[in-house]
Parts: C-alpha cells; sequence; structure tokens
C-alpha cells in the first residue's frame, strides 16, 4: 500500500485563508486602538466604584472573625477572673479561721458545710465531722464571724447543725455595751434577721450595739458574736422591747466552721434539769 504525501497545492486555500485573517485582525486592531483604550478606561473606572464595596465586605468579614475570637477571650478571662477572685475570698476565709483558731480558748474542730436546707422553717446544715471526730450531741458550731447554731445528731463521720434560721433555736444573749440580757430566736420571718426579747424597756438600746451570747444557757460560752442590732421597738402590752438583728454569719455562703468542744456545767445541768422536773 503506499501513502500518499500532501501537497503544497492541496493546502494553498488554508494557508491564503490563516493570513487574510491575520490581515484582518491587524488591521482591526490598528483602526480601533481608541476604542480598546476607552474600553480599558471604563472598565477600570467600573473597578474603582467596585474596589471600596469589595474593600468594605472584607474589612468587615475580618471584623466578624475578630470580634468572635475576642468573645471567646473574653470568657476565658471572665472565667479566670471568676476563679482568681473564689480563690482569694477562699484565702481570706481561712486566714480568718486559722486567727480565730488560734485565739479561742476551746478545743475547735473544723469541719465543711457538706449540705444545706435553708428553706423552711426547721432548716438544717450537714458537716463532715461526727463522733469519730470527737463531735458530741450540744456542741456549738461557730466561725470567724460568729455563732452558726448547735449540733443536734451526730453520726460517726457526719454530724446535723441547727443553724439560728430554725424555728426551736433559741440562746440566752447580752448587748456588750448595756451588760442587757435576753434572749434570741428567729421568727421565720426573714432568712437575715433575729430577735432578741424579754429586754426592759428602762434599758437604752441603739442601733449598731453587738449582741452576743451570755453564757448563762450553760449550752453555749460566753462572748460568741450573734450578730448587730439594726432597730429597736417597743413590745406592745408589757414593758419590754423587741430588738432586731443582722447576723454576723451568713449562711447563704457558708462553706467552713468549727464545732466547738465546749463542755456544759454537768452541776448545772443536774439543777436545770431538776427544776424542769419540778415545774
Amino acid at each position: 500500500m503506499r501513502f500518499r504525501l500532501p501537497r503544497i497545492t492541496d493546502a494553498k486555500d488554508f494557508i491564503i485563508t490563516t493570513l487574510i485573517l491575520i490581515f484582518a485582525a491587524s488591521l482591526m486592531i490598528s483602526r480601533h486602538d481608541g476604542g480598546l483604550h476607552n474600553v480599558r478606561k471604563v472598565s477600570v473606572t467600573v473597578l474603582s466604584y467596585l474596589e471600596q464595596p469589595l474593600s468594605n465586605i472584607r474589612v468587615y468579614r475580618q471584623a466578624l472573625n475578630t470580634n468572635s475570637y475576642l468573645q471567646r477571650q473574653n470568657v476565658l478571662l471572665q472565667d479566670e477572673l471568676s476563679r482568681l477572685r473564689s480563690v482569694e475570698q477562699q484565702n481570706r476565709i481561712l486566714r480568718e479561721l486559722l486567727d480565730f483558731r488560734t485565739d479561742y480558748e476551746y478545743p475547735l474542730i473544723p469541719v465543711m458545710i457538706v449540705s444545706k436546707e435553708l428553706t423552711s422553717m426547721n432548716n438544717g446544715l450537714t458537716v463532715n465531722a461526727g463522733t469519730n471526730n470527737g463531735v458530741e450531741h450540744g456542741n456549738p458550731v461557730v466561725n470567724s464571724d460568729g455563732l452558726i447554731g448547735a449540733v443536734i445528731f451526730t453520726t460517726g463521720n457526719y454530724s446535723q447543725v441547727m443553724p439560728y434560721t430554725h424555728s426551736m433555736f433559741k440562746v440566752s444573749a447580752r448587748i456588750q455595751e448595756s451588760r442587757a440580757f435576753g434572749i434570741v430566736s428567729w421568727e421565720g420571718n426573714r432568712h437575715d434577721e433575729l430577735v432578741m426579747r424579754h429586754v426592759p424597756q428602762t434599758i437604752q438600746v441603739e442601733q449598731g450595739q453587738i449582741v452576743e451570747t451570755s453564757g448563762f444557757s450553760n449550752q453555749y460560752p460566753p462572748n460568741i458574736p450573734i450578730g448587730e442590732i439594726t432597730r429597736v421597738e417597743p413590745e406592745e402590752g408589757v414593758e419590754t422591747q423587741v430588738i432586731y438583728l443582722r447576723p454576723f454569719v451568713n449562711l447563704n455562703t457558708l462553706a467552713e466552721g468549727f464545732v466547738l468542744g465546749f463542755q456544759p456545767d454537768t452541776a448545772i445541768q443536774e439543777l436545770m434539769d431538776l427544776q424542769e422536773e419540778l415545774f
């Protein structure tokens, strides 16, 4: 089989057509150079107008990303600040408890509050120390601010505490400045207010005076701060006055404390028991 090679005469039409197209394109470009220049000017103008909005969109997207990053950092910093404040407050409380422990004359058993019930008339606290730690029924519970309550039930490792916001809470108390004596209790109206009764109206009582345990009840030792007097009202029908106190201890934020190893005088307790049997 023989192959036939293409001849130049067969491709002359394609060559002529290509040359004509190249010549026409060159002629068009040379004759319409001004038109192309105008097209370039228009495109540059259009792009200049579009550049500012496009730039704003880019800046807006960058701002969104930056804002999201700053929000995340703000959350992390707020969390860190909250933890630092909590640590600072805990350190302050622990320092106060240590100072209180070194100054007190009775044995102190450190406890942590593990459970709270502060929404009823018979509120209670649970602490992480019991008979295995030397806690006994009736022991007072205190912290560096003042009186919290008393132990009413004990097990090996835990104890139930009756706080001052309990319907059965009562403590013999006195006003520091006047040495006037009365009974402090909780009437259930407010969780941040106690009432002192049986103080004669002839004794002058002023706002801001300190009320502390008297030591006469044989359940609490003397000189434990209870609260500060906020207002005084005359009691109707009798010659005594009603004294309202703001407790020093905040039960809502309470987390640590001490069980006070106070032992009541057995002779006094026997006399009190005989009196109760007699009357």
